[in-house]
């Protein structure tokens, strides 16, 4: 047996996940959770993975539950990574969730007269928005819904409004359903190692999608300048 798998023998042995087993426990409860962004939180200190004689990453039951901690803190209190690391290692990953002001426990919701004001918007912009089928029609909208509102603003003071931006979300709407067809063989397994598989190789067909279509448009642009 060779030095690699002796080391891969030893860590399953011993409970270590991959970094796929961990997407898949970690994913039900955030769903956003990529490879990409478990290696960034290793980056920054927030977990440290063993090695196998390979390379790969491996996992310890300790790991999970400091990310999930770690996971948790970013989403639900949207503290920042220093402090987290910093809380982290102070308190372990069985610490209770620090005591924090109630204005920043729950995400930040915005009615629609605050959601116009914090992004510059006018009230027709976002109605045009919602009719475009860009925003849904809500009473509360989410952070994710004022970054969108600002990147209407902008195109909007260019003459690019909602409506042009119809085809943006149905290739959108495209890619995505081209990569649930991509991922099918996998998403149809129900074993975890499948399932983490998936979740790995979503941001990176996303990531070769735009790829793409930042080459295309490139091309189309120096034609146009031409």
């Amino acid at each position: 047996m060779s030095a690699a798998s002796s080391a891969r023998s030893r860590s399953a042995a011993a409970g270590y996940l991959s970094i796929g087993q961990v997407l898949a426990r970690l994913s039900p409860e955030f769903p956003a959770l990529s490879s990409s962004k478990l290696r960034y939180l290793e980056d920054q200190g927030i977990v440290t993975p063993t090695r196998t004689g390979s390379g790969y990453r491996k996992f310890s039951l300790a790991d999970v539950d400091r990310l999930r901690m770690a996971l948790t803190l970013q989403r639900d209190h949207y503290m920042p990574l220093a402090r987290i690391r910093e809380y982290l290692e102070s308190e372990g990953a069985e610490a209770e969730l620090p005591s924090l002001p109630a204005s920043i426990v729950a995400p930040r919701r915005y009615r629609r007269d605050e959601l116009v004001r914090e992004s510059e918007a006018s009230a027709a912009l976002l109605a045009d928005a919602v009719t475009a089928g860009l925003l849904p029609a809500a009473d509360t909208y989410d952070e994710r819904a004022l970054a969108l509102l600002r990147t209407l603003v902008a195109l909007d003071r260019h003459g690019i409004g909602p409506r042009h931006l119809r085809t943006v979300r149905q290739a959108a709407e495209r890619d995505v359903a081209l990569i649930e067809t991509a991922l099918a063989p996998l998403l149809r397994r129900t074993d975890s190692t499948s399932r983490g598989r998936a979740h790995e190789l979503a941001p990176e067909l996303v990531r070769r999608l735009d790829e793409m279509r930042s080459a295309f448009v490139q091309t189309a642009l120096d034609r146009l300048v031409r």
